[in-house]
């Protein structure tokens, strides 16, 4: 597959490595010749010097035949405008930008338009590890109905099912991270210290389902 990244970066030059050596071609863009100098002599892809949401520029980079686009550079607007731009002019179905503005970040998410906010997701996922209460949205329906989202669970769940946690909130458990690895659960998964929990729920019942959450399980009977 084909990959047009804007901006070289730090984070376009690593996307640009991860991606040629996952056996994919890329052309990377970025309006100054000496950002390249990050991708050293054994990149193979294209480097197209020019702005990421011009046209001309985004041909010579092959967007007519890419998979995707990412447009990683350090402004908000040219991030979103080659967005797009390559969604809405070329065609490309997945298209994600990288924005630091968590309050437009919100937005256009809201549009259909994938974000990442950067400044935003490093300050929620420290708060986590010093508040861990409440929930933390890693991704929803463009209509907002539905989100997914990391839940805190209260150390009186260890050692119950899963399946009481959801039996009890209502939401659905899609997966959980322990010592750092993603686990898909089983009708016996039990929550263990230190797992972080990643439920689907209606953005209508996220307040039922933290308090749940933060409460442990009822008593029986």
């Amino acid at each position: 597959m084909h990959f047009v990244i804007m901006g070289c970066g730090r984070v376009g030059s690593t996307l640009a490595h991860s991606l040629e050596d996952a056996g994919h071609t890329v052309a990377i863009i970025d309006r100054r010749a000496d950002a390249f100098r990050r991708l050293g002599s054994h990149f193979m892809g294209t480097r197209v010097e020019g702005e990421g949401f011009d046209r001309d520029t985004l041909l010579e980079a092959g967007i007519e035949r890419a998979s995707a686009l990412a447009a990683v550079s350090s402004g908000d607007n040219s991030n979103i405008l080659a967005a797009r731009v390559a969604r809405e002019t070329f065609g490309v179905d997945h298209v994600v930008a990288r924005i630091y503005d968590p309050g437009r970040a919100a937005v256009y998410q809201r549009l259909g338009i994938p974000t990442v906010a950067t400044v935003r997701w490093t300050a929620d996922q420290v708060l986590r590890r010093l508040l861990p209460e409440g929930s933390s949205v890693e991704w929803h329906d463009e209509t907002g109905t539905v989100q997914l989202a990391e839940v805190a669970v209260a150390t009186a769940w260890v050692g119950t099912r899963l399946s009481r946690l959801e039996q009890e909130s209502g939401a659905r458990v899609a997966f959980v991270t322990r010592f750092g690895e993603g686990v898909l659960p089983t009708a016996d998964t039990v929550v263990q210290d230190g797992d972080l929990v990643h439920v689907v729920m209606r953005e209508s019942e996220v307040a039922h389902v933290e308090s749940v959450f933060a409460r442990g399980p009822q008593q029986e009977g």
